[in-house]
């Protein structure tokens, strides 16, 4: 069973800067095929899809509201990979519970994910 965990989250003034991460504490397998997705939910608002990229690395999507700000990647932690969420010139717009999901599907649609991280609170202050 794959068991998703983010890490990284916190509060930050408005232009700065956070980096998520999310791995696999679960015995389990991500499959290299696998897609690999952030999303976010604001109080009140559905969860949207931020960034997506396969658990092998390659090309990544991104949501039009933080393409150029927001980085996704595969990075290599403890003999184990993780996906990352660089986020820079954050606005109070981006705050929002952000959750790690991963899928079957190069998909932005959040039903096409079967397995879901508990979430990391980021708090952009104006």
């Amino acid at each position: 069973q794959v068991q998703l965990v983010e890490t990284g989250g916190g509060s930050v003034q408005a232009g700065g800067s956070l980096t998520l991460s999310c791995g696999n504490s679960g015995p389990g397998r991500i499959y290299s095929s696998s897609v690999m997705a952030w999303f976010r939910q604001a109080p009140g608002k559905e969860r949207e899809f931020v960034a997506l990229i396969r658990w092998r690395g390659g090309s990544a999507l991104y949501a039009a509201s933080v393409k150029g700000r927001f980085t996704i990647s595969i990075s290599r932690y403890n003999d184990q990979n993780r996906v990352d969420l660089q986020m820079t010139s954050l606005k109070p717009e981006d705050t929002a519970v952000y959750y790690c999901a991963r899928g079957c599907q190069y998909e932005t649609n959040r039903r096409a994910y079967d397995t879901w991280g508990q979430g990391t609170q980021v708090t952009v202050a104006s």
